[in-house]
């Protein structure tokens, strides 16, 4: 019996099967798709979504073949009426957004999990599930519809807004339309927009826009009328596409060359009542969808995936009862309600769809987010690098207010020693590991060992910073955040793992 089967294939599935597979946790990947997804509507990976994919050694080669600086445009009409700087606000920033397609973030993610000896199951679709108080019985139908049941202790969900595991586990997804209706094609053309950037048309509150892709390719979405018949064919998406694009922009389409992709989709803002339903779990698109403004999505899912596994690891391992795993929803829920919330706001504000809205939007909005330290704030709360779980249920002590790091704060990228001397950094170590960092060598293993107690010796790895700034002794969690800290005291480290794996 595998410890976890999850359903879907996508950057958050794909994710939390490689933090299993790096802890040797059995965990087997089922998709319905017949093969990988070679297009994507997702474009962005945000400096977190960054980080999670190097801990996890998936990164690879993607910022190579990413673009890193964007300027977005934001025209009525003929006139620009706001330009923001993607990356340059924030160039001063360890870690920065890429602009790259899902696709090919999957196709990195899926290189790692071949590494750790892990694959996906194609055409395998899951069309039953039933627990009880040990395991999950899972029965999947395979391309050749032959039916197969599949015993495993946790069922995970991430596969996507129409999640089949959501439904079967009966938790409600709420929310509503934020648009419509959208249509977008991929084409390749030589147009004279800024290779590293997008533009985007408001007028008439009907948005249309146009982002560069590697290779001549341009993605170009708009919002159409709501007279327009529905389930339109390829050919027609584009023909409608292109002829506003064409219309809006000025620019002739007689350079457009290749048609690559074409699709239509709605909008919705949505979270799932429960994360959990006893050995059934939802992550990613299954338990939370938003606007695609600000690229947030896709980072999210990986932070729920990350989230998600240490804890996961520790549960298959008998190291925590299974009552930590009501923590992931007790961190990520809250999360994921601000960040729809943020979305959704953006979507109003920039897109409106009354006259008295516009005029809010151009007098009072627009002069506000043209100024540069405004920008610098969007796209650091875009980054995902200030979330924090202070207040959550693994650190109810840490108040929002409270100066300096606590627990529940991501702790921030250092240069480290390992025991033996050796030179490494905080987030290059971790690794999925939880870290002991402590002023002195001694220090640092005495606290080490008692953390390994409780958690294995395989998962603790006993640091020093280079430049220590404080006598406080800090476990951090492997997602990188904190979760204790205080002044040296192995048993109070051990008090607060025990209450943390084995709640009284």
């Amino acid at each position: 019996m595998d410890a976890v089967l999850i359903a879907g294939a996508g950057p958050t599935g794909l994710a939390l099967a490689i933090h299993l597979a790096l802890h040797d946790v059995p965990v087997r990947v089922i998709d319905d798709a017949a093969a990988p997804a070679t297009t994507s509507r997702a474009l962005g990976l945000q400096p977190r979504g960054v980080e999670v994919l190097e801990r996890i050694g998936a990164l690879g080669d993607l910022p190579q073949r990413s673009q890193s600086f964007l300027d977005m445009s934001y025209n009525e009409g003929p006139r620009t009426v706001l330009r923001l700087h993607v990356g340059q606000a924030v160039a001063d920033q360890p870690k920065q957004a890429l602009l790259i397609s899902q696709a090919e973030v999957e196709g990195a993610l899926r290189q790692r999990l071949a590494e750790l000896g892990g694959t996906v199951e194609w055409g395998t679709r899951l069309i039953a599930a039933q627990q009880d108080g040990t395991s999950v019985t899972a029965t999947v139908q395979t391309a050749d519809s032959a039916e197969h049941h599949l015993e495993t202790h946790w069922l995970i969900g991430c596969d996507g807004a129409h999640s089949t595991v959501r439904k079967l586990a009966g938790i409600g997804f709420p929310g509503r339309k934020l648009l419509e209706r959208l249509l977008m094609v991929d084409v390749r053309a030589r147009w004279p927009f800024d290779k590293n950037g997008s533009t985007t048309w408001m007028d008439a509150g009907h948005m249309l826009s146009v982002t560069a892709l590697p290779d001549d390719t341009w993605r170009v979405f708009t919002e159409p009328p709501p007279d327009l018949p529905d389930q339109l064919s390829d050919s027609e998406i584009t023909d409608r596409v292109l002829s506003e694009f064409s219309r809006r922009s000025g620019v002739s389409l007689d350079t457009v060359t290749d048609i690559r992709w074409a699709s239509e989709f709605r909008i919705h803002r949505r979270l799932a009542d429960a994360y959990r339903r006893g050995r059934i779990l939802l992550a990613g698109d299954a338990a939370h969808i938003q606007s695609p403004t600000g690229g947030q999505g896709q980072n999210t899912g990986l932070g729920d995936a990350e989230n998600l596994a240490w804890k996961l690891v520790l549960v298959a391992r008998g190291r925590a009862d299974q009552r930590l795993l009501d923590t992931y929803e007790g961190e990520r829920r809250p999360l994921a309600r601000n960040v729809l919330r943020a979305t959704s706001t953006a979507v109003g504000i920039m897109l409106p769809h009354t006259p008295w809205k516009r005029l809010v939007r151009d007098k009072v909005v627009l002069p506000v987010v043209r100024l540069p330290a405004i920008q610098r704030r969007l796209w650091l709360a875009a980054s995902q690098l200030g979330i924090n779980y202070r207040g959550g249920p693994l650190a109810p002590t840490s108040h929002r207010w409270m100066p300096g790091l606590h627990p529940g704060d991501r702790m921030p990228d250092l240069a480290c020693r390992r025991l033996d001397g050796g030179e490494t950094t905080l987030h290059a170590a971790i690794s999925g590991s939880w870290v002991v960092l402590a002023a002195d060598p001694r220090t640092a293993a005495r606290h080490a060992e008692a953390a390994a107690a409780q958690l294995g010796a395989d998962l603790v790895i006993a640091l020093t910073p280079v430049e220590p700034d404080s006598r406080d002794v800090v476990l951090i969690r492997p997602d990188g955040h904190i979760g204790w800290r205080d002044r040296p005291a192995p048993d109070k480290l051990t008090a607060w793992l025990t209450q943390v794996l084995r709640p009284a």
